[in-house]
């Protein structure tokens, strides 16, 4: 087969199954009232936040120039580092150009062929990556939430060391994991617990820290948490909150750390300036966790854990179909069909923006009413 019949093949295929994906640009002034992305709290476009970037483009220019073992580690990055951690009660942060590259830093680096990997069945994609490209001892997927199941996994293993992965709020079902319950699990059985905190930080936990801190285990040394700066920051990068010894680690043996050029310095400003405007307006958290309790009331959905907000629909097709209403309706929301989804079921995903106005929020209810309905 040629390569053009090949990807031919695989275009029919989705088109077929309704799982054809295509790019659509959106202008900077769209009329759709946007619970699509994930700009929980409305910071991509605060005044501060844009000021900050703005001032750091014409300080340290538009990019680092190099990795951060060799020039790219700029004031402007611990500044950051020392901020996310004092913020979240952490002992140390590390920040990243992606918390895509956070996740497959902090598993490949914390495991090796004398490590078990327990990992939860709905974890994000970049934690799945980062299990492949680990070359652990071993791995066992664990049914979602299932703390019981992690017990056994622990209780059964024979390699000297495990790392539990889970989402301390999922980014597709938008519930929160049962972090209290699996760290002493971990304590137990001796085993070091990476929580990824991008669809909780800023929005979850008091005064929107997140829920591992909210649980207590922000200094607990065997615990390492892993988040985004591009949701609920507004900005676009990622960072781990550990102890200094971990910190460490990462910088010595992390390749995606290593070898990437570090953290822009504008995205670097803007996501230091949400992190202020986060500490001076705990409004904010809460008005983006009341209006994903009033969506999620109007959709049947019960109240999230964040701002996520997960609705099952019958089929890819379906789907497709109420996102296209509610656009054509002024409101745009996400889509996740297979293969996004691990439990295969297409669903509405939208989230919950702090600025939204009141009448915008109004709006919003009115949209979605029809869609609660027909559930």
């Amino acid at each position: 087969m040629t390569f053009d019949a090949w990807l031919e093949r695989h275009q029919e295929r989705r088109e077929a199954e309704g799982l054809d994906r295509r790019l659509r640009p959106r202008e900077a002034d769209s009329r759709l009232i946007d619970l699509a992305g994930n700009d929980y709290l409305g910071l991509s476009r605060h005044p501060h936040v844009t000021a900050a970037a703005a001032e750091a483009a014409h300080v340290w220019g538009a990019g680092a120039g190099a990795s951060r073992l060799v020039s790219g580690t700029l004031t402007l990055h611990r500044q950051l580092e020392d901020a996310l951690a004092a913020w979240t009660d952490s002992e140390a942060a590390l920040t990243f150009s992606t918390g895509y590259h956070a996740n497959l830093s902090t598993v490949t680096a914390l495991t090796d062929n004398d490590t078990l990997v327990v990992s939860d069945a709905h974890i994000h994609a970049s934690l799945v990556d980062a299990c492949r490209l680990a070359r652990a001892g071993a791995l066992v997927v664990t049914p979602h939430n299932d703390v019981g199941a992690v017990t056994a996994a622990l209780q059964a293993r024979t390699l000297p060391r495990a790392v539990v992965l889970v989402e301390s709020v999922y980014s597709v079902l938008g519930d929160a994991a049962p972090l209290p319950e699996l760290a002493a699990v971990c304590e137990e059985y001796d085993a070091v617990l990476v929580v990824d905190e991008a669809h909780a930080i800023g929005v979850a936990g008091v005064r929107g820290r997140g829920l591992v801190a909210e649980a207590g285990l922000a200094r607990r040394s065997t615990v390492v948490t892993t988040l985004t700066l591009s949701k609920a920051l507004g900005s676009q990068g990622g960072a781990v909150l550990a102890s200094q010894a971990v910190v460490d680690h990462l910088v010595n043996v992390a390749r995606p750390f290593i070898f990437d050029t570090g953290l822009a310095p504008p995205v670097a400003a803007a996501a230091l300036a949400a992190v202020q405007v986060v500490t001076d307006s705990p409004a904010l958290p809460r008005r983006a966790r009341a209006l994903a309790g009033v969506f999620g009331r109007v959709l049947r959905v019960g109240n999230p854990a964040g701002a996520v907000l997960s609705v099952p629909m019958a089929g890819p097709r379906e789907a497709l179909a109420a996102q296209a209403s509610l656009a054509d309706n002024g409101v745009r929301v996400g889509c996740f069909r297979p293969p996004s989804v691990p439990d295969g079921i297409s669903r509405l995903r939208l989230a919950a923006r702090a600025s939204l106005t009141d009448a915008e929020a109004e709006a919003v209810v009115g949209r979605l009413t029809n869609i609660g309905e027909r559930r």
